[in-house]
This record gives structure tokens, C-alpha cells and sequence, in this order.
């Protein structure tokens, strides 16, 4: 009977644990980001041809994400998505444009195809290959892959945290025995 004793009891330390101290496993839930496209520049003409390229580089798109594409002048720009890299590469005119402050949401991986159809801009730059998951082929050669930044992954401090909580375990079974 005593067996059982110092089993639930340990149990119940180890869900007081992990209830009163989440930070000690580190435990982040799986939130979704909303990344403005260009970041504080915005959906604009950008100061050279690899500037968005580079921008979506940085970032480690998730399903649920969205991204939102800004500007200041209505009429000075807008976006479209087209539906293959070789659209975009030829910054092909998908017909449908959206106005500022389009915001899409990020349901499936793959890559998606952003461009602004306002006079030469594309071919200025003004234009964005969103990647969910693991890169695409055709999205890996604008830029390497970006590194995994999400929660899932298992860092040297959750993994520091989890022996502790282990050690934490050791000890209190040790006491209640």
C-alpha cells in the first residue's frame, strides 16, 4: 500500500510542478504571427531587387500565420498573387489586385506568390515569395532556408529544464521513500 502512497504522491508533486512553474519546461503554446510584409518599410518599392526575398529569409512562416501587406498611398501600389514561380519570376499580371492593408492567412505549406502590378514595380522588387514549412524548391533558390525559431524545437535550455525537473522528481521521491 505504501508503494502506491509514494507514487501518487509523486504525481501530484509533479503536476504541482508542472502547474505552478510552466518556465521550468520551458513550454510555449503554438501562437500564430502576424508579420507586416517589409516590416517598418512596408509594401513599397524596396531600396534594392533582393530586399523582400531577404525579408521573408528572416522569418519562419507557420500554418496560421498571416501576412499583411502595407502602404500609405491607396493607389500607388496594390497586390496580387500569381500562382507559379514563373508567373512571378515574369511579374505576370494576375487580374486580381487588393488594395492596402490585405492581410492573408497562412493555411497549408508551400510557397504563395505575392507581386505589386503598379507600373514596374515588380520588376523593381516589389514582390515576395511567402514560404510555409519547409522550402520549396523554387523558393530556395531566392534565398537559404530560414532556421526554425518555433517553440517545437528542443533547445539547450528546455532540455537543461527538463533535467532539472527530473532531479526535482529524483529528490522528492528519495524524501517521500
Amino acid at each position: 500500500m505504501g508503494g502506491r502512497k509514494d507514487m501518487n504522491m509523486m504525481i501530484a508533486c509533479l503536476v504541482v510542478m508542472a502547474v505552478a512553474c510552466p518556465s521550468l519546461l520551458n513550454l510555449k503554446g503554438a501562437t500564430a504571427v502576424e508579420y507586416v510584409v517589409g516590416d517598418s518599410l512596408g509594401w513599397t518599392v524596396p531600396p534594392n531587387t533582393s530586399f523582400y526575398s531577404d525579408w521573408a529569409a528572416s522569418k519562419t512562416f507557420q500554418i496560421g500565420d498571416t501576412v499583411v501587406f502595407n502602404w500609405t498611398e491607396t493607389w500607388e501600389h496594390n497586390v496580387g498573387e500569381v500562382a507559379s514561380k514563373e508567373e512571378y519570376d515574369n511579374c505576370s499580371d494576375p487580374g486580381i489586385v487588393l488594395g492596402p492593408g490585405v492581410s492573408t492567412e497562412l493555411k497549408s505549406t508551400g510557397s504563395r506568390f505575392f507581386i505589386c502590378t503598379v507600373g514596374n514595380h515588380c520588376e523593381q522588387g516589389q514582390k515576395v515569395i511567402i514560404t510555409v514549412g519547409s522550402p520549396t524548391t523554387t523558393s530556395s533558390l531566392l534565398a537559404p532556408p530560414p532556421s526554425s525559431s518555433h517553440a517545437s524545437s528542443l533547445t539547450t535550455t528546455t532540455l537543461g529544464s527538463f533535467v532539472g525537473l527530473i532531479s526535482a522528481l529524483v529528490a522528492v521521491a528519495s524524501f517521500v521513500a
